[in-house]
């Protein structure tokens, strides 16, 4: 098996391409064909399950990751905490930063992204990442206080330099140049100042006429909403009477149902005792036609003539007096008949008629319960239609 780093990769390729690109400012690194690019190209093709466990080791257990996400949130709430730090423990530093508008994150992104590989010597780097795989990302802060607290003597002297090395160029320099130097300058900032001059004159009109059309919108919408108040007070007065219609109508057809009930009631009990009537007229005329001997001869229990062929044997027999009598018995008895089916008839009649004023009576009821419901449905339909159109 060979050893690791010397095997065939499908993205060697790659690889080379982006070993230059690596720390291209770095002394050990930026020589093509040396000993620190052959170290990355190695360390580039070491087997892809070790790589991505020490990758994923450092991300999560040291919290590497949550510097990266939601917009570097994190990464954020680290330069706050190195700034507080500075600010207690070299608050000198601290203030000329203050002063001079130097944050954070305009020197120290790499140093917590890279883990300071990009600027600093590999023998540091390699110190700082031992101490990081043992501590853990704290050692970030303490290298950039030690940093910054080495480098704040530097800085100071530094500062003693430069304005000593002005002082001396200005004293070397020729005054007329240097007054045409300061002159072209008072100009650019004349020219700048201008330049913003008409900018905030331009930015001043714009907001104006911006405040402008908005004042004009809200005093529209002030209209607006005057106009809608006003027609949801109408519509709540006339929702009121609306109510009020509703419930006088809900009066209205209680009572219509009282006064029809009591119609029906009324034809109902009629009706009952004519039922009652009859059936006792036509039982009294049964019992007439059951007590008669002579008549049950001629009727049947349904009180219906009997056939000819019923009338008993030895009819032929009788003398023409009792036949004549006989006749005359039967013309009695069906006139009594015809009287009383013509009383049945005027019964029959008479229970039509008030079936006819029941049912004339339930349909205006009926009639009188659609007209209602149908006005109460059409005004209530027509205030929540103009509810909704103001509020669209």
């Amino acid at each position: 098996m060979p050893p690791p780093g010397t095997e065939e990769s499908p993205q060697d390729s790659a690889i080379t391409r982006d070993i230059n690109r690596t720390f291209p400012a770095h002394d050990y690194f930026k020589d093509t064909g040396g000993d620190g690019q052959d170290s990355l190209y190695k360390i580039c093709k070491m087997p892809e399950e070790q790589a991505f466990s020490v990758l994923v080791k450092i991300m999560f257990d040291y919290g590497l990751r949550e510097l990266f996400k939601q917009n570097f949130e994190d990464l954020h709430c680290k330069f706050y905490q190195l700034e507080r730090l500075m600010q207690e423990y070299i608050p000198d530093l601290y203030s000329h930063f203050l002063d001079i508008s130097l944050e954070a994150h305009m020197y120290a992104s790499q140093w917590f992204l890279t883990l300071f590989t990009a600027k600093f010597p590999l023998y540091m780097v390699f110190h700082i990442i031992d101490l990081l795989l043992c501590e853990g990302i704290s050692v970030i802060f303490n290298v950039a206080l030690a940093l910054l607290k080495i480098s704040q003597k530097k800085l100071k002297k530094y500062e003693r330099e430069y304005h000593t090395m002005r002082e001396q160029q200005a004293q070397q320099e020729d005054p007329i140049e240097r007054f045409e130097r300061e002159n072209r300058r008072l100009q650019e900032a004349n020219m700048r100042l201008e330049q913003e001059n008409d900018d905030l004159a331009h930015e001043l009109v714009t907001s104006k006429i911006a405040l402008r059309k908005d004042l004009d919108n809200v005093r529209a919408e002030k209209r607006l909403a005057t106009l809608a108040e006003e027609k949801a007070d109408a519509l709540n007065k006339e929702l009121l009477m609306t109510k009020q219609k509703l419930i006088d109508a809900e009066d209205e057809k209680r009572r219509l149902e009282e006064e029809s009930a009591q119609i029906c009631s009324q034809l109902s009990e009629r009706l009952e005792k004519q039922q009652v009537a009859n059936k006792a007229e036509i039982e009294k005329i049964r019992q007439k036609v059951d007590d008669c001997e002579r008549c049950r001869e001629f009727f049947n229990k349904e009180g219906r003539v009997k056939a000819a062929s019923i009338v008993r044997e030895g009819s032929d027999e009788e003398t023409d007096e009792e036949k004549e009598a006989l006749k005359n018995q039967l013309r009695e008895m069906e006139l009594e008949l015809a009287q009383t089916k013509l009383q049945l008839v005027e019964a029959e009649c008479k229970i039509q008629d008030l079936e006819h004023d029941l049912g004339q009576a339930l349909n205006e009821v009926q009639a009188s319960r659609k007209t209602w419901f149908n006005r109460t449905l059409s005004s209530i339909k027509t205030v929540t239609g103009v509810q909704g159109k103001e509020t669209c």
